[in-house]
């Protein structure tokens, strides 16, 4: 089977997924639909009123939501992956979710009330980790290893503050929980508009990133001899990436591990394409929050688990064979 062949069961077996999966999560959850009142919501029929409210209200918001947060973390797994050359690299590694839950938590404590604000807060942490990475990066050339210890050296610091702020108000650690564990439950489509304009608009800057970041599996030196500019591409790869995962986190909460997973996946099945590892990560991201969100909103109905939890349930033990794995190849 050639390359051209396999990539194409590949992306049409990504694409059936994608599709059925968003199809499942719109059909079922804690209220099951049957195919009658799952169409007759969905076109809005006389009769059928409650039905509508249900999918338009509740379930669209979720799986749209659910679609470009998988999108959006795998992508910045993706890019984190191939500029740092680090297989264990991701948003929530190299404390982006780490500044997101900083903002959070200290918007808790100094504005108990402000609610409303904690998609801006978990935005603009994200952004303040990114630029904090960005500025101790470039002060040191732009290196691999300085931006992966740079964001775990960030990530502990933010811990950190999460802890004392912590032990500062305990009242506000409780309203911290929910956004620490992720979810998707309450998303509303108007909440989704602005974070959908940038995680779009970083698929196309990685897309049109994907030939010099191919090159970035030669070496730096070898790359550069090729005519990339290789602080250039790693400087807008890591913006895009953070861009993204930011977004994400504004509505979504500290979903963990799917910025890890999934780059895995997406390169096992498309091995030495980075277009396509670009273009499959998405889908296959996406397709991994909607069918963790389904579980947790059917498996215990009507009590209905964090989606966070179970993408930890698979990335936990995923992460820890990767690190044997390379423990094995050193």
């Amino acid at each position: 089977m050639n390359a051209k062949t396999r990539n194409f069961i590949v992306f049409s077996a990504a694409g059936a997924l994608l599709l059925a999966s968003a199809f499942l999560a719109l059909r079922l959850g804690s209220v099951p639909l049957s195919s009658a009142e799952f169409w007759g919501g969905m076109l809005q029929k006389e009769g059928y009123e409650t039905y509508t409210a249900i999918f338009y209200s509740s379930r669209l918001p979720r799986v749209l939501g659910a679609i470009l947060a998988g999108v959006a973390f795998s992508q910045a797994g993706t890019l984190l992956q191939r500029v740092t050359d680090n297989p264990l690299a991701s948003p929530s590694i190299l404390g982006i979710n780490a500044g997101a839950g900083f903002a959070v938590l200290l918007l808790l404590v100094c504005a108990p009330l402000a609610y409303a604000f904690l998609p801006l807060a978990a935005f603009l942490g994200a952004l303040l980790a990114t630029v904090l990475i960005l500025g101790v990066a470039r002060s040191a050339g732009m290196s691999r290893a300085v931006i992966v210890l740079a964001g775990v050296a960030l990530s502990a610091l933010f811990q950190a503050g999460i802890s004392f702020l912590s032990v500062v108000d305990p009242d506000a650690l409780s309203s911290y929980i929910d956004f620490s564990v992720g979810g998707l439950h309450g998303v509303k489509t108007e909440d989704l508009l602005l974070p959908a304009v940038l995680i779009l608009a970083c698929l196309v800057a990685s897309q049109l990133l994907s030939k010099k970041l191919a090159l970035f599996c030669l070496g730096d030196t070898l790359a550069g001899s090729l005519g990339v500019s290789v602080k250039r591409v790693r400087l807008f790869s890591l913006i895009a990436a953070a861009a993204s995962a930011a977004a994400a986190v504004s509505f979504t909460g500290l979903i963990g591990f799917v910025g890890l997973i999934v780059p895995h996946t997406a390169r096992a099945l498309v091995k030495g394409n980075m277009r396509g590892e670009l273009c499959l990560s998405p889908m296959l991201g996406a397709a991994l929050l909607l069918l963790a969100d389904l579980l947790a909103r059917t498996l215990f109905a009507p009590t209905e688990i964090p989606v966070g939890v179970f993408t930890a349930l698979l990335g936990v033990p995923f992460f820890l064979a990767l690190v044997l794995r390379r423990k094995r190849h050193v």
